[in-house]
């Protein structure tokens, strides 16, 4: 059983104010208040986007330095480059003059050696034909001599055309020994193969050693040359 406090009477009581709709306000944010954070905001982010502009226009100044630095010196590699190329087109055209006059040099000298040899084939050829025209003028001579002999040979003695011949014999020996022919040694001596062809061989205890015993064809040399060897018998020592 509920008992009632006759002091509690809620009628008496003072009630608890309730907030009125001015006071209420604060707890909720009203589009104003937000609109005016909005713009505070938006003043703050305007704010830092133009420092992080400045900062961004001031930072690239080093960058442009940095460029600057690199076109300038890729501009002097480009010129230092255009110099040498500038040097070697030059020396390029030197060398150009220069295998174009060794070119023509080698041209002259190939042609000056072409027309020496077909010089030297000429005077050759003159040589072989013409060479021996003195000596056989020569011989023409000592030739016509002949033909004299035989054409008198009925018209005088044995002696006379004996002495003719022997005439003409040493007009030959004479032309030859002009052109510097000799006689090669045999008769007497001792053999010798580089001079000497032995044709017949007799044994002998007179010798001790090979000799010429007869020559039976005379050999000859011009100047220090051997033209043909003297063809001989041999006398050699009889063995035991």
């Amino acid at each position: 059983m509920d008992f009632k406090d006759p002091n509690d009477n809620n009628e008496n009581r003072p009630k608890p104010e309730s907030p009125s709709s001015e006071d209420a306000r604060p707890a909720e944010k009203t589009d104003e208040l937000k609109e005016k954070e909005s713009e505070t905001a938006a003043t703050a982010e305007s704010k830092d986007g133009l420092d992080h502009k400045e900062k961004g226009h001031r930072e690239p100044k080093k960058h442009d330095k940095d460029d600057h630095e690199e076109v300038k010196s890729l501009k002097g590699k480009l010129k230092k480059k255009e110099h040498e190329l500038k040097h070697q087109k030059k020396e390029n055209e030197e060398l150009k003059k220069e295998l174009s006059e060794l070119k023509d040099k080698y041209l002259r000298a190939l042609a000056e050696m072409d027309n020496q040899r077909k010089r030297l084939e000429r005077e050759k050829n003159d040589f072989y034909q013409f060479a021996l025209g003195d000596i056989l003028k020569d011989v023409l001579s000592v030739l016509d001599n002949f033909e004299r002999a035989l054409q008198s040979r009925d018209q005088t003695d044995g002696k006379s055309f004996e002495e003719g011949i022997e005439l003409i014999h040493k007009l030959l020996l004479d032309l030859i020994r002009k052109r510097g022919v000799t006689l090669v040694e045999a008769e007497g001596i001792k053999f010798d193969p580089a001079i000497h062809q032995a044709i017949l061989t007799e044994e002998s205890e007179e010798v001790k050693e090979p000799e010429i015993g007869e020559v039976l064809q005379k050999g000859y040399k011009i100047n220090a040359r051997l033209l043909r060897p003297a063809l001989v018998k041999v006398i050699v020592p009889k063995k035991s």
